[in-house]
């Protein structure tokens, strides 16, 4: 991928290889895999651009929505990276607030975590899991739910816009949308439930990689 992050031909390819290869092993065809992932015309659109030499034939939204269809992680078609067809558990590591608030330091967490789950799509091997505490993101999450995310998280500059799983460098822990504060180096924290945190640091930022409703999931 260059720095517009358009693919090279041969990349597009080898994307479009790996798609092929989790169609064949789970029966499904390029249009029924489309559909479920809701982009429609997604897989036929690559297959044209592969044949044309078009370097944007797909986008990296377009391969997060197709991977759980393909039972496989949108780092394994974008770039094989990982195993093709890897496990459905995810380590819950602690909790985090949406409307309550969570220190980790005093959460008295086991080194291992709180416990496992398992999900019903693959998840990478750096995944990491939250259970979430209050109802101030209701109704996009519910008290319960489990959040997914990479352990390694980003710069919190990259989750402006988005809801992300942060830790302030008050030690506190929030699921919350991620807007650039008043003063430069800090952070808004805004809910759907309950009134803006304003002007926090962020010491640690991940955007949300999947959700998992509260039953949906079962401890192992």
């Amino acid at each position: 991928m260059d720095r517009f992050g358009y693919f090279t031909p041969m990349e597009l390819e080898d994307v479009l290889t790996r798609i092929e290869s989790r169609l064949s092993a789970l029966g499904l065809s390029a249009h029924a895999a489309s559909l479920a992932a809701k982009k429609p015309d997604a897989i036929r659109n690559l297959k044209r651009a592969v044949k044309n030499g078009d370097r944007r034939g797909v986008t990296t939204e377009t391969l997060i929505a197709l991977a759980p269809v393909l039972k496989t992680t949108a780092a394994w078609l974008l770039e094989g990276v990982g195993e093709a067809s890897p496990g459905n558990r995810v380590r819950v590591v602690g909790r985090i607030g949406a409307g309550a608030e969570i220190l980790p330091e005093f959460e008295q967490i086991p080194p291992e975590g709180l416990y496992e789950i398992e999900v019903p799509f693959p998840i990478a091997p750096d995944a990491i899991a939250f259970q979430v505490e209050g109802d101030s993101m209701w109704p996009r999450y519910d008290s319960g739910d489990v959040i997914i995310c990479w352990r390694q998280g980003a710069n919190a500059d990259e989750v402006v816009g988005w809801e992300a799983a942060v830790r302030t460098a008050d030690g506190k822990r929030y699921l919350k949308r991620i807007q650039r504060g008043s003063v430069a180096g800090t952070f808004d924290l805004e809910s759907h439930n309950a009134a803006p945190i304003r002007s926090v640091q962020i010491e640690w930022a991940a955007e949300i990689q999947g959700v998992v409703r509260s039953g949906q999931w079962r401890r192992r």
